[in-house]
């Protein structure tokens, strides 16, 4: 088959960041405020009192100790606990397309490429603000890229996806050039006022140039080996909201239309489908765990990755190994794994291999071999 490179990489950081202490602070004003209003009702029995939060739990739980965010004032408002984003004109660039400007610009120039270069654009992210026009046409037009565009949504596992299907696209001949971008305001969906989320995701935004190597001018470019793609259909991470909420009101505010997980199932259920898949691909190339030089997996709990990489190494990662980034920018979906692709990458050398992988919702697993070219 045609070879594929990533020829370059971008990094949108939102201007807003969120540490611990201060998403704590807001939290336990909110469950002081609520236990105060409900009291009658908790001294009855009638309701439970809400708990209050620490920076140590949450450390704890998931390895996280900071986020980037759109907008901070109105999540750290105990009377409003949202991102508060003025709704835009239909003239103006939606959110989710300035993000993904800033991202693939900086992926455009990493990859020395043109927007004029690209001829297929795609957005692959968990939450996309609209339903249409795509957000990946919006993106195209603002560039000034060639050819075409669509969005797809595989939840955390959209940017393997998106790099899978762009690479695909080219080995066929329907494109050249690609960008594939992954915008994240994930703030937008998370209730911060449950103790057990409030503090889990963060937003930004990604961008990778996909081309055959035949064309590429990148001296710096990853040559994707393999890909291999899971799903398995599980309520365990779930997002209700959507269009159809308007026809049945009662429910419409309800706590599932936001982010809902069940953790422990989660944990249990997911994790030997990543480690399963994964080991699957190595065996199909013929490789083993100890061939990779990085660990580039996605950024959702410390504790997750660390007892991926260990069922996958048969020992503890070391550091190097297994770069970490969600102790800064949190679990940022499907753009996660692209940070820490993106952030540490520049050390390696000509054939050194790296596996980039994403898992979540659905549930989803996303495998790319990759190899220094």
């Amino acid at each position: 088959m045609k070879p594929v490179v990533i020829s370059g990489s971008g990094l949108y950081t939102p201007p807003h960041s969120i540490s611990n202490d201060e998403l704590v602070d807001s939290f336990n004003r909110y469950v002081d405020n609520y236990n105060q209003q409900h009291q009658s009702a908790i001294s009855a029995g009638e309701m439970q009192a809400l708990e209050h939060s620490s920076s140590d739990f949450i450390v704890k739980a998931s390895g996280i100790q900071n986020r980037y965010v759109m907008e901070k004032s109105g999540i750290l408002d105990p009377d409003f606990m949202a991102p508060r984003l003025s709704e835009r004109s239909d003239e103006q660039p939606s959110l989710l397309c300035d993000m993904a400007v800033a991202a693939a610009q900086q992926a455009l120039t990493n990859s020395a490429n043109l927007a004029a270069d690209i001829d297929l654009v795609i957005i692959a992210c968990s939450n996309l603000q609209r339903a249409y026009p795509a957000i990946a046409i919006e993106v195209q037009a603002a560039l000034g890229c060639q050819g075409y565009g669509y969005d797809i949504n595989v939840a955390c596992s959209s940017a393997t996806f998106g790099i899978g299907a762009a690479a695909d696209a080219i080995r066929a001949g329907t494109a050249r050039r690609a960008l594939v971008i992954n915008p994240e305001v994930c703030s937008g969906h998370l209730d911060f006022r449950d103790r057990d989320c409030h503090f889990i995701f963060g937003d930004v935004a990604t961008s990778v140039v996909v081309e055959a190597e035949d064309d590429c001018r990148s001296n710096s470019a990853f040559r994707i080996l393999g890909s291999k793609f899971a799903t398995r259909f599980s309520n365990n991470i779930r997002n209700n909201f959507g269009f159809l909420n308007r026809t049945h009101p009662e429910t419409r505010d309800a706590r599932d239309k936001l982010f809902v997980q069940q953790g422990r199932k989660v944990f249990k259920e997911l994790l030997p489908m990543v480690t399963n898949t994964i080991s699957a691909h190595l065996d199909e190339n013929q490789l083993s765990a100890t061939d990779f030089k990085r660990l580039w997996l996605h950024q959702a709990n410390l504790t997750m990755n660390r007892f991926a990489a260990k069922k996958l190494l048969g020992r503890d990662p070391l550091a190097s190994e297994m770069p970490i980034v969600l102790d800064q920018y949190a679990n940022t979906s499907s753009a996660g794994s692209i940070i820490a692709f993106h952030l540490h990458q520049q050390d390696m050398k000509t054939s050194e291999k790296g596996l980039l992988c994403s898992f979540g919702a659905g549930y989803s697993v996303g495998s790319l071999i990759l190899e220094k070219s």
